[in-house]
Formats: C-alpha cells, structure tokens, sequence
C-alpha cells in the first residue's frame, strides 16, 4: 500500500497555517492531500482556522463563533510572519473551489469537540457534493458523534475518528467510520496490520522526523499527517 502524505494545515512549516497559500505550497511540494480544520462563523459559514478562537492567530479576539465570515477576512494574522504573506481565513467553498480541478486529497478536520456548532455536519457534506469532490474528502473529529451525525447523512463518505489516546478497530467499525487518526506514539506494526485488515485505515499524526516517516511506510499506513512536506515527499517518494 503506498503511503499517502497530508499537509497539516497546508505546508505549515513554511507558510500561514490553514491558508491557501499554504495549501497551494503543499500541492507544489509534492503532497498528495491536505488537512484543513474548520470552525462556524456567526452567519453559519465554514471558516477554516484550526482554534475555536481568533486569539492565536489573528489580531482580533474571541470565538469565531461571534464573527461573520466577513469579518474574519479583516482579521489579518498577527505575526509578521502571516502579515508579509498577506494570509487571511479561508471558508471552505474558497478551499474547495480551489481543489476541484486539482488532484489534491481533502482532510477536513471539523472542530466540534469543544464548541457546538449546529448542522456543520449537513453543511460540510452539502458544499463536498457541491463541488463532486465526496471520493476526494475525508471528514475527521475528535467527537465520535460528529462521525455518527456524518454517517447517517451519507453513508459512502470516508470518515475518520482523530485521537490522542488508545483506541481500537472495533470501535471504529462500530460507529461506521473507514479510518483511524492517530498521535504517532499509538501506532505500531501490528496495529497497522490489523486494523487495515479489518477496512480500517491508519493515518498518524503529526509525522515530522524522517526515521518515523520511513516507518510508518514500511508498516504500510494508508497517510501520514506532517508539517514537513518536502522532506516526507524525499522519504516517501511517489510510486508511480
């Protein structure tokens, strides 16, 4: 099985995390997919910024939440290292729009873990229909019920269960999820070996060093989730 690399966050490494300059340099450094994390604006819009604030990384304050999509887009990023690149928060139609006519793999990371965003479920699926791009994404949370709600609007979606602590194959089959992300430590051979056997993919996260990212190919994990997408493409070199 050929190892697929995901962006975290787009080529985070090197540009504005979750912007489309960083999903573009993930597509130009050679990464077969990107991981993007999306949270709800106050006018219902999927905005992709990773924290359920704007605090980190903009100079606005607050929940996205209390935002409009609008005024997310005035919230520049408020590191130099953000502002010389001109980055501003992306919604996911913009993400989109932009990977229809691209090869690019689609990571969507919904936020529902701490925050309560009503029908974000229904409105991802409804805009990956929208753009033909449902054989291409894979929706992702760390809140199994986020993956029930998901399956039971459609049922043919890759779905993905993130977590940092143990957990088994048999559960993901149970909740009607394909994959399992996974902090990097969780994973081992054996596990790789059986889980993939029973349908469930295995993709760790956040795969920097390249002895790891050698690995975890040699173990034949379905992705890997990096920062360092040139040096993953130099240990995980296209097989085609």
């Amino acid at each position: 099985m050929t190892t697929l690399i995901f962006a975290h966050r787009g080529y985070s490494k090197r540009y504005p995390e979750n912007s489309m300059l960083a999903f573009k340099k993930a597509l130009e450094a050679g990464a077969d997919g990107i991981e993007l994390d999306i949270n709800m604006t106050k006018d219902e819009e999927l905005a992709v910024i990773h924290d359920e604030t704007v605090d980190r990384t903009t100079f606005c304050k607050g929940l996205v939440s209390e935002y409009t999509m609008a005024e997310l887009k005035k919230c520049h990023k408020n590191k130099s290292f953000f502002q010389k690149n001109k980055a501003e928060i992306p919604s996911l139609e913009e993400v989109l729009d932009w990977a229809r006519p691209t090869a690019i793999l689609l990571n969507i990371e919904l936020k529902t873990n701490k925050v309560a965003y009503p029908d974000i479920e229904a409105k991802t699926i409804e805009l990956i229909h929208q753009y033909g791009l449902q054989n291409r994404s894979i929706i992702s949370s760390f809140n199994p019920q986020t993956l029930v709600n998901c399956h039971e609007i459609d049922p043919e979606i890759e779905l993905a269960l993130l977590s940092s602590k143990p957990v088994s194959w048999e559960y993901a089959q149970a909740l009607g999820i394909t994959a399992l992300h996974l902090e990097q430590s969780l994973v081992t051979e054996d596990f790789v070996e059986q889980s993939q056997a029973a349908g469930i993919a295995i993709r760790p996260y956040t795969v920097n060093k390249p002895a790891a990212m050698k690995t975890f190919a040699e173990y034949g994990c379905a992705g890997i989730i990096t920062d360092e997408i040139t040096l993953a493409r130099e240990c995980i070199p296209h097989t085609n």
